[in-house]
């Protein structure tokens, strides 16, 4: 079976209106950031890891890092890897300890995406591991420049409702015209197709791309389904910036201690603000 208390909170967000914030972490620096936002305003959170991540730190390191700063928290912290594009690195996560894995095969044929997510939650179930699909698209830098035309990044409502069924996956990324990285100019989400979706299937639906989002959409979608938000490019962001800046300032002949201090201070008050927008302070049991 899925993981009992990542499960209880997504149908608790789903029943209380609001979202589980996702927060993709890079090092033990940002981490403890991420944990005390979520302490202070006491709301469960996913901490994450992304390839280029796992790649430098390894699913070891990274699990053992993300592991004992949790163990000490007040407040629950799922560690999740998002965006793996291969049933292999989920399988590494899985055996690492990572609470839930998120298998992206949004670019391959919808029966290609089925059998990749049916293959991880083969392996994902018996050890209480929760499992994450994408269908449709989330735009980013690492896209092909003109490899959308039109609207056929969107999710497509019958492919949802296939994969759903066919998978029972815990939980289900759609594309409805996030990005990730910054945005040029506003966002521009579909909730019709949204509210399209989540009339058709059961399953969490997972909301990327969350940088840049206007309070008003993020509530709204969350109003029509989408039970967990995902963050990371305005984390990492403030974070190196910060960091470049209070280098220049103090000079590098310094402890990093010292240094990073101050940063996370301002990378906390951006998670705090992205919680807020969730909705989600004080739904710790």
């Amino acid at each position: 079976m899925s993981n009992a208390l990542v499960t209880h909170y997504l149908e608790k967000a789903a029943r209380g209106g609001f979202a589980i914030p996702h927060f993709n972490f890079n090092d033990c620096w940002d981490l403890q950031a991420i944990v005390a936002a979520a302490e202070e305003l006491r709301t469960p959170i996913f901490a994450a890891t992304v390839m280029k991540v796992t790649d430098s730190l390894g699913v070891d390191l990274a699990a053992s890092v993300c592991k004992t700063i949790a163990a000490r928290a007040s407040v629950p912290v799922f560690l999740h890897m998002d965006h793996s594009n291969s049933v292999e690195l989920c399988a590494k996560c899985i055996d690492a300890g990572y609470d839930s894995v998120m298998i992206d095969s949004s670019a391959k044929s919808l029966e290609e995406n089925i059998a990749d997510v049916r293959a991880v939650i083969a392996l994902a179930q018996p050890r209480g591991v929760n499992v994450e699909a994408e269908i449709g698209r989330i735009r980013g830098r690492d896209d092909v420049e003109g490899s959308y035309l039109g609207n056929d990044f969107l999710v497509q409502v019958a492919d949802a409702k296939a994969l759903a069924e066919a998978t029972g996956v815990d939980a289900l990324a759609i594309g409805i015209g996030t990005q990730h990285g910054f945005y040029q100019g506003k966002p521009e989400l579909n909730f019709q197709r949204l509210s399209e979706v989540d009339q058709v299937v059961d399953t969490p639906l997972v909301l990327h791309g969350g940088t840049g989002i206007p309070v008003e959409d993020v509530r709204k979608a969350i109003k029509l389904g989408i039970n967990k938000v995902n963050v990371g490019t305005i984390i990492r962001y403030t974070y190196l910036k910060g960091m470049h800046d209070e280098i220049e300032r103090v000079g590098p002949a310094i402890h990093p201690g010292v240094v990073v201090a101050p940063v996370l201070a301002e990378v906390k008050e951006v998670l705090k603000n992205a919680i807020r927008k969730c909705m989600s302070e004080n739904s710790v049991d």
